[in-house]
């Protein structure tokens, strides 16, 4: 009798902690609207990327994430893929950056328009290899050099960061510096 009720105790501290535990996790990747606006976020609140997540997700906002967390773990920060989702059109494996803006696209969205901001110019930290082609200048081979030296080295802070890019020197820049933004 003894072993019974003890075993059902364990048993109910156990779900106890299962319960504890879930509730931490998902608490890592919720949204920010808790953050203080002042944007200084002391070390001690242990937020490492925050991602503004848009477009074909069911809880579009700014998300705080761990270091190191992929696409995958924003999508899900957001509540998941929409039903009209182009799941093809975002790299769900692909690590994200601090100060990201990751846009979902929708079925039959012209995904070669992604990375394009508003005014029409390229947005260097955000771009698909297609978008960076429409360059003057950029083909494939440069399109690529530029995204490898995004992903090795992080965000394009400047437009001027073009020039750590293998192939792009000062007149390339100056034909560029109206065509594109960080």
């Amino acid at each position: 009798m003894r072993l019974g009720i003890g075993a059902g105790i364990v048993l109910v501290v156990t779900a106890l902690a299962v319960t504890v535990l879930i509730g931490v996790v998902r608490s890592a990747s919720s949204p920010v609207e808790d953050v203080p606006v002042d944007d200084t976020v002391p070390a001690s609140a242990g937020v490492e990327a925050y991602v503004h997540v848009d477009g074909a997700v069911a809880r579009p906002g700014l998300y705080r994430l761990a270091a190191g967390a992929r696409v995958v773990d924003a999508v899900a920060a957001a509540g998941g893929l929409a039903d009209d989702a182009d799941r093809s059109g975002v790299n769900l494996a692909r690590e994200v950056a601090d100060g990201e803006q990751l846009r979902v696209p929708r079925e039959g969205e012209d995904i070669a328009a992604s990375g394009t901001d508003e005014d029409g110019r390229v947005n260097l930290n955000s771009a698909d290899a297609a978008a960076l082609e429409t360059l003057p200048r950029i083909g494939p081979a440069l399109a690529a050099r530029i995204i490898a030296w995004r992903e090795e080295n992080g965000r394009f802070t400047s437009v001027e960061d073009l020039l750590a890019v293998s192939g792009i020197g000062e007149k390339m820049l100056a034909s560029l510096r109206g065509s594109v933004t960080v």
